[in-house]
């Protein structure tokens, strides 16, 4: 009995996890994960592996994020205040404003970044959602 369930879960393994790892966008990534959380937990598999794909999916590479950082930080760019505690897929309220971050850092996709409660933050122009938190 247990083996008529366990090989097909690891065959489903086995399977969706280099789908999910191809992903390269935080909607794809979400997609992805969440097909793959679904598959090994599944409906809290789901919204967990989904919530992991979209972080994933919008993720810089180290190098990126450190060309991110040494501008980001080195802006001179009022803090906003927000009630609200920020965290990775956080979206941000219109009236936050973000600015674009330049084309001669060399990024893959396009980002802004803003100060959030005296935190710096990357931003996800399309969907406004914090992308990567610098402390």
């Amino acid at each position: 009995m247990r083996d008529r369930v366990l090989k097909p879960t690891i065959a489903a393994i086995m399977f969706a996890i280099p789908l999910a790892a191809c992903q390269t966008g935080a909607g794809t990534g979400a997609a992805g994960g969440a097909i793959t959380g679904a598959v090994l937990g599944g409906p809290v598999g789901a919204v967990v592996g989904g919530v992991a794909g979209a972080a994933a999916g919008a993720a810089l590479t180290p190098d990126e994020t450190l060309r991110a950082q040494q501008y980001v930080v080195t802006q001179r760019v009022p803090s906003v205040r927000t009630r609200e505690n920020v965290t990775v897929g956080y979206r941000l309220p219109r009236r936050v404003a973000y600015r674009p971050l330049p084309p001669e850092l060399g990024l893959r996709r396009e980002y802004g970044y803003t100060i959030i409660n005296d935190r710096p933050v990357l931003v996800e122009p399309r969907t406004r959602e914090v992308v990567y938190i610098y402390d």
